[in-house]
């Protein structure tokens, strides 16, 4: 199983900010493309009062920062250059849909949809979205949320695909916040199948592609989600991606790259599982040559070395 994409997190709200310009941007860009990486999702466009282009919207409704450089346009122009597929990633407010109010989150994102598409629509590398609301069960009104917003890409865009990456409720589904890294007891793989089950059935006309995130349960029990996940992806007709995450959850330290060993096995995992394509939170944090974190750098070795192997 390979990599093929990567989350862009320039909002970086809970992972240390690496304060990267264009030169870095692009050298980072070269060391994907020579993993094999030739997709690139930008996990978020903005968060609370941060963005990463100059919003009229997010200015006039939420208040946002302006931003000293428009990353959007930065990460399609890289895009297109090293031939990438870009998947532009929603906004979070961090209070609408957290708090409930599904209905204020959801309109905001359309009115932002509409602005984006008008100002980037038309550029090679725009090859679809994300929905960067994230969830690992049946909560509030997420049905409507992903339904709607996904509907919406889709409308304005000639029907590019859209993303999801939710996660599942095991025992490594702890806050960031706090030391412990499991808490006792974690989804079954019944109940699971219960509620994305009814959820797969009410987004399955909006969302494309779903690629959950890997890290949440115990790797005891990793394969057996992965196949579930897989079985409920075709049963709704939507494509299965997994989010093979490159930074460890075993640690009270938030969060550092992961292990190798702990990647190969996910990796693993993941085509026993048939999981179609492997994505990653992420590449540049976590996998880089240049991260921040020594130990990224040697994770790519490791990597690349698996590929030729």
């Amino acid at each position: 199983m390979k990599i093929k994409g990567t989350f862009l997190d320039e909002i970086s709200h809970d992972i240390p900010h690496q304060n990267w310009g264009r030169k870095e941007w692009e050298k980072d860009f070269v060391n994907m493309r020579n993993a094999g990486i030739d997709t690139v999702i930008l996990i978020r466009s903005g968060y609370q009062k941060w963005q990463t282009f100059d919003s009229n919207v997010l200015g006039s409704e939420m208040g946002a920062h302006r931003p000293p450089v428009d990353l959007v346009q930065m990460y399609l122009e890289l895009s297109e250059q090293y031939e990438m597929d870009f998947y532009f990633g929603t906004y979070d407010s961090g209070k609408y849909w957290v708090n409930g109010d599904y209905r204020k989150e959801v309109e905001l994102n359309k009115r932002l949809i509409d602005e984006v598409w008008s100002k980037y629509g038309e550029q090679k590398a725009f090859k679809g979205w994300y929905i960067s609301q994230e969830c690992s069960r049946k909560t509030g009104q997420i049905i409507d949320l992903y339904a709607s917003l996904g509907e919406h890409c889709k409308a304005v865009s000639n029907d590019l695909p859209t993303i999801i990456s939710p996660y599942i409720d095991g025992v490594k589904n702890i806050s960031q916040y706090v030391t412990t890294t499991e808490k006792e007891g974690g989804v079954s793989l019944s109940k699971h199948e219960q509620e994305w089950s009814e959820i797969f059935d009410g987004i399955k006309h909006a969302i494309d592609i779903v690629a959950f995130q890997d890290g949440h349960v115990s790797f005891d029990e990793l394969t057996d989600f992965l196949k579930l996940n897989k079985q409920l992806a075709d049963r709704y007709g939507l494509a299965c991606w997994t989010n093979t995450e490159t930074f460890d959850r075993d640690m009270p330290i938030k969060f550092l790259p992961i292990k190798w060993e702990k990647l190969w096995m996910k990796l693993e995992a993941a085509a026993k599982a048939g999981i179609e394509d492997a994505i990653t939170f992420e590449f540049s944090h976590f996998m880089s040559p240049q991260s921040a974190y020594l130990q990224a750098g040697h994770l790519y070795n490791r990597y690349m070395e698996y590929l030729r192997n």
